[in-house]
C-alpha cells in the first residue's frame, strides 16, 4: 500500500464534507466555506477553509463576520487534535470526522458526506477546496 517515501502507490478510500455558512438558517441560503476530509487507512482528518467575505455578506449584510471566521477557524482546531481541539483533543481522527460532520442547525454547518478514492490524502482536501469552495 505504501512506497519506501511514505506515499500510497495504490489509491485508498477518504470521505469528505463540506463546510457550509448558512448567515440565515430560516432562508436556507449558503455559501461552501471549506472542505473535511477524512481518510482512515492514512490516519487523517483535515480541514481547508475559506471564507468568501464579499460572497457572505452578500447573503446577508449584517452577518458577524468575524464569529463566522472563528466558528471555521473552530473546526479547523477540532480536525488538527491536540489542545485547540477543546474535549475532542484525544480523540481519533474518525471519531474527530463523524463529529464535525453531524448535523446541525447553526450558522457553520457540514454538508452531506461523500466518499472517493485517492493516491494522495494529504493533497486531497486542498484539491477540493479549489474545485468545490473557491
Amino acid at each position: 500500500m505504501s512506497d519506501v517515501t511514505g506515499g500510497l502507490t495504490t489509491p485508498v478510500v477518504f470521505e469528505y464534507a463540506l463546510v457550509r455558512v448558512v448567515p440565515r438558517v430560516e432562508r436556507g441560503e449558503q455559501i461552501n466555506a471549506g472542505v473535511l476530509v477524512y481518510c482512515r487507512p492514512a490516519g487523517l482528518v483535515r480541514a481547508e477553509i475559506h471564507l468568501d467575505e464579499a460572497r457572505l455578506l452578500a447573503l446577508d449584510p449584517e452577518a458577524d463576520v468575524a464569529a463566522v471566521r472563528a466558528a471555521l477557524a473552530a473546526v479547523a482546531d477540532v480536525c488538527a487534535g491536540g489542545g485547540a481541539a477543546g474535549q475532542a483533543e484525544a480523540d481519533d481522527p474518525g471519531r474527530r470526522f463523524r463529529w464535525l460532520t453531524a448535523p446541525r442547525s447553526t450558522v457553520v454547518q457540514p454538508g452531506p458526506v461523500h466518499c472517493g478514492l485517492t493516491a494522495d490524502p494529504q493533497g486531497e482536501a486542498a484539491r477540493l477546496l479549489e474545485q468545490l469552495v473557491r
